[in-house]
């Protein structure tokens, strides 16, 4: 079997894992993505491969910016220190081993409320600003997501090209 086409179906299964990373925080999305682009297009050495990489690479680090840019304008307008997210970091990683499939997002939303409660000392407020975050970081994911999804195509654009002109 040829190494291309070994290289073309590891970058694709990785690809597959970084598109996932965007929604599930834990694997490491528009990262991954852009360093199995830049990776395949080094070895393959095509001029398709190499500009499916670069169109890739980029719309993955504008995902990564917009999902940054959007979720931190959105804490800060809401007043949400970073210390509150990072119990909910915390407090999803352990979720996700307690509760099977959904255990990240409801340890994540949990750790989030208590520690906005703790912090603001009401209910209400810290119902209001956690809901918000929650909205802020879904939007950042969305975003994230639909970038990677797009640099996976322009991939898919790559390969065919790199293919048919081999």
């Amino acid at each position: 079997m040829d190494y291309q086409i070994i290289t073309t179906v590891i970058a694709g299964l990785l690809l597959v894992v970084a598109v996932l990373g965007t929604i599930i925080p834990i694997l490491p999305g528009s990262i991954l993505t852009v360093i199995t682009l830049i990776a395949w297009a080094w070895i393959l050495g095509s001029p398709a491969a190499w500009t499916a990489a670069v169109i890739g690479a980029g719309l993955a680090i504008a995902g990564l910016s917009a999902s940054a840019v959007l979720t931190g304008r959105k804490m800060r307008r809401e007043q949400i220190p970073n210390g509150p997210v990072v119990v909910g970091v915390v407090c999803a990683i352990v979720g996700m081993f307690v509760i099977p499939v959904i255990g990240l997002f409801v340890g994540f939303a949990a750790g989030l409320l208590t520690a906005e409660l703790v912090r603001r000392r009401d209910l209400k407020a810290a119902a209001k600003s956690s809901w918000e975050a929650l909205k802020s970081m879904g939007l950042g994911i969305l975003v994230e997501f639909g970038c990677a999804a797009l640099a996976a195509s322009s991939f898919a654009i790559g390969v065919l090209v790199h293919f048919l002109n081999r």
